[in-house]
């Protein structure tokens, strides 16, 4: 046990190097503060959300989508954003796109965007709107100080949007640095159960 968490230190401090000099693309001639996913520029994170420290930065990886109602499961691969502007929220932007057997990209697949807001009494409210016409408010907390846990008090869709009627999601950082979760998801009639899960490295930040 003591070899392999010194292998994930020394792996963690190797990918830090090589993440440490990158952060979002973006414009730097706005008259306001612009997001930052890396800790070493940019505005200050604001106090409130220290507590969502770990996951801040662009991550990238692989993971698995699975239901009853879909003929799979898939592979997919995923970039995550969570990023701050110096205010007391994070931003939140997923990106991911399907992969064959061999790791070729099939085709983009979902996308979200949103807010992680955390609140005085150390809860947690996740807002995020998806491509697909499903709109959702998520409450939670942190469980440790390395992983947070959140499930829908809401949920709002479109007319086209699929019948989605609750989800639950757990993320993590995983030995190693990493940023792992899982999300269950209640849709098409069916019962709370696991839909998605995924490993992530960070890439910037």
């Amino acid at each position: 046990m003591a070899e392999s968490g010194n292998e994930a230190v020394r792996a963690a401090a190797e990918r830090a190097e090589e993440t440490r000099a990158r952060n979002v693309p973006q414009f730097d001639d706005l008259p306001i503060p612009g997001d930052t996913a890396n800790l070493r520029e940019g505005p200050s994170l604001h106090d409130a959300c220290l507590a969502l420290l770990p996951l801040i930065g662009v991550w990238r990886g692989e993971g698995q989508v699975d239901y009853p109602t879909i003929d799979g499961p898939y592979r997919f691969a995923q970039q995550v954003t969570i990023a701050h502007d110096g205010r007391p929220f994070l931003y939140h932007e997923s990106r991911s796109w399907l992969l064959d057997d061999d790791g070729n990209v099939i085709r983009p697949a979902a996308r979200e965007t949103g807010w992680w807001r955390p609140q005085a009494d150390d809860s947690i409210e996740l807002l995020l709107a998806h491509n697909t016409g499903i709109l959702e408010l998520f409450y939670g907390k942190a469980r440790t100080q390395t992983s947070w846990e959140l499930g829908t008090d809401a949920v709002v869709r479109t007319v086209s949007a699929k019948d989605v009627t609750g989800a639950k999601r757990l993320y993590g950082i995983v030995p190693g640095g990493d940023l792992g979760y899982v999300e269950e998801r209640a849709m098409a009639g069916q019962p709370l159960q696991p839909h998605t899960s995924a490993r992530l490295q960070r890439i910037a930040g």
